[in-house]
């Protein structure tokens, strides 16, 4: 394990002094909750998706949300389909956690992530009246099954072409499990781009007489592999459509939301430096432009440890966790609504591309610390989460 020592103030001038931190107890966690608690809408963002300690922290804040607040939605960066399974699960409790799971996106399957949806699954029992319920951010996307039913049409309608159809879908399905970007940051594909075997085996597949249903489902794999970040060539999402979605069920509804994903979508202005008038928005970004005040941003980072995947290394001193790492004690939180302005900051990004030999470049940078978060949350070390086989 990386040993933790006392950086020397680093260039950026980031400063202690400027970040006045509070212990992160039970009493830190009520008051951070009781501080946002006014929001339509609370994004929740950490700098990894491995740690088990960095989600135990969102969780709880959630649990507060929910229990004293009277918040009712989690909106999670996955596709509708994953979501309406998971809500069916918390709302009927028929199935299990781990099941509801195994159709999500790779980061939520975990232990931690199934022991979330019990205790949803507990609260809405209590409160049948009153339940909190998961909605997505994506629209519905292609399943696994997908290419199964792909497959199955094709064995019927033209069972010569089924091996040339799965030389196409065998590979790319895997991006499902690990996506195609991630799969090519280590090491585990270098072949054809995933977006052209799915255009082929469409090609293949729309030359014959197929169910529509068949049709569909090469549509919505085609779709995914094009909308992937390896096929788009850029990590430059749909955060704009995605905090549409948000606005657009908090207005329906007029319930309150906590929306769980990575700082990097959650931080309440663009990134960047300088960032430009055509940078693109995050999710935090268009819902404070929306709501103002009434969308709080609390981001959760770390200093180094072991996840499991990887052992992350203490962070270059020009990293605001750099500084933060230092401070006692070791659990700690700042509100940055009462602090000095600090900016430009340099936060850590663990995400799954991420290689320690590359750690000086794993980072996004804000303008101003306190327009992109209402709360700042700290973790000196961090371990793995529990992932599902």
């Amino acid at each position: 394990m990386n040993a933790i020592s006392s950086p020397a103030v680093p260039s950026a001038g980031y400063r202690l002094s400027d970040l006045p931190t509070r212990p992160l107890d039970a009493a830190g966690l009520a008051e951070i909750a009781r501080s946002v608690a006014a929001a339509k809408v609370v994004g929740i963002g950490e700098s990894t998706r491995f740690a088990a300690e960095t989600f135990a922290v969102r969780d709880a804040i959630f649990h507060l949300l929910v229990r004293q607040y009277g918040f009712r939605v989690v909106a999670l960066q996955d596709s509708a389909d994953v979501a309406a399974v998971l809500d069916e699960y918390v709302v009927t409790g028929a199935g299990s956690a781990p099941t509801a799971l195994e159709n999500a996106w790779g980061p939520w399957r975990h232990a931690e992530m199934a022991t979330a949806l019990d205790w949803i699954r507990d609260f809405n029992r209590e409160h049948p009246a009153d339940p909190v319920r998961i909605i997505a951010v994506k629209p519905a996307q292609a399943k696994p099954a997908d290419y199964d039913l792909v497959l199955a049409a094709v064995r019927r309608a033209a069972p010569e072409l089924l091996a040339e159809l799965a030389t196409h879908l065998d590979s790319i399905r895997t991006a499902h499990d690990i996506d195609e970007h991630v799969q090519r940051a280590q090491g585990l594909y270098s072949g054809r781009a995933f977006r052209e075997r799915a255009e082929d085996a469409a090609t293949l597949v729309n030359s014959l007489k197929i169910s529509d249903e068949a049709r569909d489902a090469m549509r919505a794999i085609v779709d995914f592999h094009r909308d992937s970040v390896a096929g788009r060539g850029s990590f430059v999402g749909d955060d704009a459509i995605w905090a549409a979605t948000i606005i657009n069920h908090q207005q329906r509804t007029g319930e309150r939301i906590v929306y769980w994903d990575g700082i990097a979508h959650s931080a309440a202005t663009v990134l960047g430096e300088q960032p430009a008038a055509d940078t693109p928005p995050t999710v935090g970004s268009v819902l404070r432009e929306h709501y103002g005040d009434d969308y709080a941003a609390i981001a959760i980072g770390f200093h180094h440890g072991d996840v499991g995947i990887v052992d992350i290394p203490s962070p270059a001193p020009d990293f605001l966790d750099a500084v933060l790492g230092a401070a006692e004690p070791p659990v700690h939180w700042t509100d940055l609504r009462a602090a000095e302005p600090i900016g430009p900051a340099k936060l850590r990004v663990i995400s799954g591309v991420y290689h320690p030999d590359r750690d000086t470049a794993a980072f996004i940078t804000v303008a101003s610390l306190s327009a992109a978060f209402d709360v700042l949350i700290h973790i000196r070390e961090v371990s793995a989460l529990h992932w599902f086989s």
